[in-house]
């Protein structure tokens, strides 16, 4: 099983780095641009007078969408529709007709432009997307970038027609969602307040913003214009409703939590990779210790098995001693002497041949008999090599 195991985990654990290398160091250059699917309806409420009129209630709606067709991989081109309309019974909708004398629309409008997907920041050639009508931009529009730092940026204000600086001047929590504060004013500026009409603008703007996206959370809005004369062209007051304000954070806590995942993915995967490569290093490791016992072990039991074979090999080859005789009918050699070993002799009475006696010095007085035994000076008979004393 390490055999296997090991390589695999090897094998995953060099994934899973490569992995957390690729989320860490390209993914996120992905997916932290502005979409190209943007469709969306802001909708604002509150109190405004407009042209010495008594203050009502209002509502104020900004339909943004991005158009595809014109969009790049590295810029975002956005449609913008305002729409400010008197909303006295609560029911106005998102936007209504100018016509008839009773209409309750305030102010219309349309924006088209051109932003960087990364930055968020308009881009310098507006023309280049939107054609020569396009006008210019600068700053930030409609959001802010990504990873949101605590500093002021430029955002543009469509009045002055240029940007002014949003200043950041805290954090704070909208149901659960921490945001950062910024907050843009403008006052008394000279500017055209409406279409051919000259006077002076004031603006006090507050944003909250979702700092992991960049999306606007939540927005105030006390906006004062002035004509000539000093008579108050518009008054309003407008901020986002609680609808929308739930529905923001909801989007920047799905988006977040996604943009989360993405920058904690390479530490775990990271973490999961030297995990697995440590283990499948080790059980490597183990194998081939394994292995290398195994081998060491047939060695030393083809050595043991093949040491007693090669010590009795000598032995088979040798002849076995033949057996003592022990009938005077068998050859025996000499006992104590004698050189005529090999030339045979007939057995008395017999025809069958038998090898010679050799002559041997026999004791003083002894006689040797035809059968082939001695007999002594004392009468004793025996055989050759056999002690008298055991006869």
């Amino acid at each position: 099983m390490r055999k296997f195991l090991g390589p695999l985990l090897l094998g995953i654990g060099g994934f899973l780095l490569t992995t957390a290398l690729l989320v860490l160091l390209w993914v996120p250059g992905q997916v932290k641009k502005t979409p190209l699917d943007v469709n969306s309806l802001t909708v604002l409420d509150g109190e405004a007078s407009y042209l010495g009129s008594d203050r009502s209630t209002v509502k104020a709606t900004s339909h943004t969408v991005t158009d595809g067709d014109a969009s790049t991989g590295d810029t975002a081109v956005f449609q913008t529709f305002s729409c400010l309309m008197w909303n006295a019974d609560g029911a106005a909708p998102d936007c209504v007709s100018a016509e008839g004398p009773d209409s309750a629309l305030i102010n219309a409008g349309t924006d088209a432009f051109a932003t960087d997907r990364k930055t968020a920041l308009s881009v310098t050639d507006q023309e280049k997307y939107l054609g020569a009508n396009a006008s210019p931009h600068e700053g930030l529009v409609n959001k802010f970038p990504f990873d949101v730092e605590q500093k002021p940026y430029p955002f543009w204000d469509s009045i002055l027609d240029r940007a002014v600086d949003a200043v950041f001047v805290g954090e704070e929590s909208l149901d659960g969602l921490n945001t950062y504060k910024f907050n843009i004013s403008v006052v008394d500026e000279p500017a055209e307040i409406s279409s051919g009409v000259q006077g002076t603008y004031s603006n006090d703007k507050t944003m909250w913003i979702d700092p992991v996206t960049g999306s606007i959370i939540n927005q105030t809005e006390k906006q004062v214009r002035v004509l000539p004369d000093g008579s108050a062209a518009l008054d309003m007051d407008l901020a986002f409703t609680a609808e929308q304000v739930s529905a923001n954070v909801a989007d920047a806590k799905d988006n977040g939590g996604r943009l989360g995942l993405v920058g904690r993915l390479p530490w775990i995967a990271g973490l999961l990779g030297l995990v697995s490569l440590f283990a499948g290093t080790v059980l490597n490791r183990r194998a081939d210790e394994e292995q290398g016992g195994s081998r060491s072990r047939t060695r030393e039991a083809v050595a043991t098995t093949s040491a007693p074979a090669a010590a009795r090999a000598p032995q088979a080859s040798r002849p076995a001693a033949p057996a003592p005789r022990s009938t005077p009918d068998e050859p025996t050699r000499p006992l104590f002497g004698g050189s005529e070993a090999g030339s045979t002799v007939r057995r008395p009475g017999t025809s069958e041949p038998t090898v010679a006696r050799p002559d041997i010095e026999l004791p003083e007085g002894a006689v040797r008999l035809p059968d082939g035994t001695i007999r002594l000076a004392d009468g004793t008979v025996r055989r050759m090599g056999i002690d008298p004393n055991t006869e």
